[in-house]
C-alpha cells in the first residue's frame, strides 16, 4: 500500500468504537483477548461487509477513511494488537498483521 492509499475503517455512531476482530485464545478472559481493528481497502467494500454480515445494523455505523501514517496513532491509542485487512468482504476473508512482528 502507498501512502497516498487511505484504510476505511468502520466506527459506531453511538460510542465511537471501531469494528475489531478478537482472536479466541485458549486460557485468555474476552477482554485480554489479542484485538486487531479491521481495516478495508475501499470504502465500498467496508459497505458491503456492513450490509452482508450486519445489515439490522448498518445504519449504526459509519465508514472513514484514515491515512496510514495516522493508523499506527489510532492503534497505538485504542492498544490494538494489529489490523485485520479484509480481503473479500462477502465470505469474509481477513488477513491478520501484528502491529511490531508481522503477518500471523
Amino acid at each position: 500500500m502507498t501512502g497516498s492509499q487511505l484504510y476505511y475503517l468502520v466506527r459506531s455512531r453511538t460510542d465511537g468504537q471501531y469494528l475489531v476482530a478478537k482472536m479466541r485464545e485458549q486460557g485468555t478472559n474476552e477482554g485480554d483477548r489479542p484485538t486487531y481493528i479491521l481495516t478495508f481497502t475501499d470504502h465500498a467494500d467496508a459497505l458491503s461487509y456492513l450490509n452482508t454480515h450486519a445489515g439490522e445494523l448498518a445504519e449504526r455505523f459509519a465508514v472513514e477513511a484514515i491515512a496510514p501514517s495516522q493508523l499506527s496513532k489510532l492503534m497505538q491509542r485504542w492498544g490494538y494488537t494489529g489490523i485485520g485487512m479484509v480481503k473479500d468482504p462477502l465470505i469474509p476473508e481477513v488477513e491478520f498483521l501484528e502491529r511490531q512482528t508481522g503477518l500471523r
